[in-house]
């Protein structure tokens, strides 16, 4: 009989490791650094992630029925079982044509106190609600009676493929992203907020990347996810080959009934949330999330001027630094230290946006229009003529 048991577990593990879909690297994408267990913003001890994903209807966009293709993400740098526990935290934006709540108070308070939640443009409000509601009902600041908090929400623009004036991004999606959040591995690809997002070309969306690195004898982890939705097609690079130019046409969108729009190619956001166990105060998580544009810019993203560049850097290190009325010891690296963070930063950056793109799959929306799947054999062919192409 436990002959019979283990049989069947190990068939099951294996048909599992079969579904997965293929990742950067599995289709030999070369990318420098040593990833986590995961490769995941999760590999960040304490670091929590959860979807929510609405995928309904086909045809003619019917305003408030759909097609919808949206979602909501749910980050939480403690676990949501830790409940008020917050990180020293802050932000940066490239370009500002987007949205991040609750900013302004992480850059005065040098905490984030909340979760990080990213979905569509138009539902930023009630996410942020649902927020609230959700600290209400389970006690979030366990036993405060008279708190005041600003949820941390960012966003990016599926209108093109979900019919984002219907608002269809209820309180109960919200709460089924945050319910969802989990450690280890993580889905990618058309999940969550970056359900019905487009990227340098081809189908966006959710995804994440992870590196370990030491400073002096310690080793360390940085994680980043990203919601990516952003970028021209002929700058899209890839482990430096121009894979834009060289698909430039190849399953280009498809657009049946365009949104009366002044879009211009190379518009879009892009929102990136970094995690990291290296202990920093609020003004180096500042220059932390300066670099993450660097990675942006490697796979081909300008900061054109219809797009909200928007970045949140936490840190995971020094637990109790938060205290209403002691003081408090914390431990910091010195800025003499932190390139290793940086490198790794841009790095993990990089690897994320390409590990969203070939996750996500082809979507038609609404009136019927399309975004295409990277393609994964012309990719490959691609890396190959350049001799970038690392198969493991």
């Amino acid at each position: 009989m436990r002959k019979i048991i283990s049989l069947s577990l190990l068939l099951l593990c294996i048909s599992i490791l079969h579904a997965q879909k293929p990742r950067a690297r599995d289709l030999g994408v070369p990318f420098k650094g040593t990833t986590g267990e995961f490769n995941a913003i999760t590999d960040v001890k304490g670091v929590e992630v959860g979807y929510s994903t609405i995928i309904k209807g086909t045809g003619k966009n019917i305003l408030g029925e759909g097609p919808i293709r949206t979602g909501v993400t749910a980050i939480f740098p403690r676990g949501k079982a830790k409940k008020f526990s917050p990180v020293y935290a802050n932000w940066y934006s490239l370009n500002g044509n987007g949205e991040m709540t609750g900013t302004t108070w992480v850059t005065e308070s040098g905490f984030l106190e909340t979760p990080v939640m990213i979905t569509n443009t138009n539902s930023v409000g009630v996410v942020r609600d649902a927020v609230l509601k959700w600290y209400v009902d389970t006690d979030w600041y366990r036993g405060e009676t008279w708190w005041y908090t600003y949820p941390v929400v960012g966003e990016t623009y599926d209108g093109f493929l979900n019919d984002i004036y219907g608002f269809h991004v209820k309180e109960s999606h919200v709460r089924e992203a945050i319910n969802d959040a989990k450690g280890g591995a993580i889905e990618e690809g058309n999940v969550g907020g970056g359900t019905g997002m487009m990227c340098l070309g081809f189908k966006g969306g959710t995804g994440t990347s992870s590196r370990v690195f030491k400073i002096n004898d310690t080793t360390y982890t940085v994680g980043a996810l990203v919601q990516s939705n952003f970028g021209a097609k002929r700058n899209l690079s890839i482990a430096g080959v121009p894979v834009g130019i060289a698909l430039k046409d190849t399953l280009n969108y498809e657009y049946k009934a365009d949104p009366i729009s002044r879009r211009q190619e190379g518009d879009g956001s892009i929102i990136v949330v970094i995690a990291t166990d290296v202990p920093l105060l609020p003004h180096q998580l500042k220059r932390v999330a300066q670099r993450i544009p660097l990675g942006v810019g490697i796979v081909g993203g300008r900061g054109s001027n219809g797009s909200g560049d928007i970045f949140i850097a936490f840190s995971t290190a020094n637990e109790n630094a938060f205290h209403r009325d002691h003081k408090q010891k914390v431990e910091v690296i010195s800025n003499d230290k932190t390139f290793p963070l940086f490198e790794a930063t841009v790095q993990v950056v990089e690897e994320a946006i390409i590990n969203a793109m070939v996750a996500a799959e082809t979507m038609e929306g609404i009136h019927g229009n399309k975004a295409y799947a990277l393609p994964h054999d012309l990719l490959i062919e691609t890396l190959k003529k350049y001799n970038r192409y690392e198969k493991k």
